[in-house]
């Protein structure tokens, strides 16, 4: 309890917030706008949503091999997970496969349509962002990618390093 009025204004009073110069807001509505268009592409091209198309690209470059590492990579519960790796292993795109070193792991492995389909994700991936990039300098996009890498450097996510050094090719 402070010494404060109850009618005080706060110092950053809801009124005063400008959503529109908002990083944080910003951010997050080109990621949902990115997202919504990536799925409009994986739905009407690959019958899958964006999500699920995006797992199976993890799964092809190597990224996710398990429920657990597609869990942490998308910042997403377990059951949630087993949700979408159950629809996509009925569809027959991927499978599990229990690990013989280690029987209490299980690896998720695409099958030969999961694999197919995971090569076409890039290409929409590719599309969406040079639709949402028209007008942009190769350079102003680099400048984009090294702001993005520094955001990330400073959450102190251990799992974001390959990203930092520009090395990793497994997004959109």
């Amino acid at each position: 309890m402070g010494d404060a009025p109850k009618d005080a204004t706060p110092p950053s009073a809801i009124g005063d917030y400008i959503l529109s110069e908002s990083v944080g807001y910003l951010i997050s509505r080109v990621r949902s706008t990115l997202w919504n268009m990536v799925t409009q592409h994986t739905t009407s091209e690959l019958g899958i949503t964006s999500t699920q198309a995006s797992i199976m690209f993890m799964l092809a470059v190597g990224k996710c091999e398990t429920a657990s590492d597609i869990a942490r990579e998308y910042g997403i519960d377990a059951s949630a997970v087993t949700r979408l790796i159950d629809r996509l292993e009925k569809r027959g795109l991927l499978s599990r496969v229990r690990s013989e070193q280690d029987r209490r792991v299980v690896r998720l492995t695409l099958t030969e349509d999961g694999r197919a389909m995971a090569e076409r994700v890039p290409a929409i991936f590719t599309r969406v962002l040079d639709k949402l990039l028209t007008g942009f300098l190769p350079e102003e996009v680099g400048f984009l990618k090294n702001m993005l890498r520094r955001v990330l450097a400073n959450s102190c996510d251990p799992h974001a390093a390959s990203l930092l050094a520009g090395s990793d090719k497994s997004g959109a």
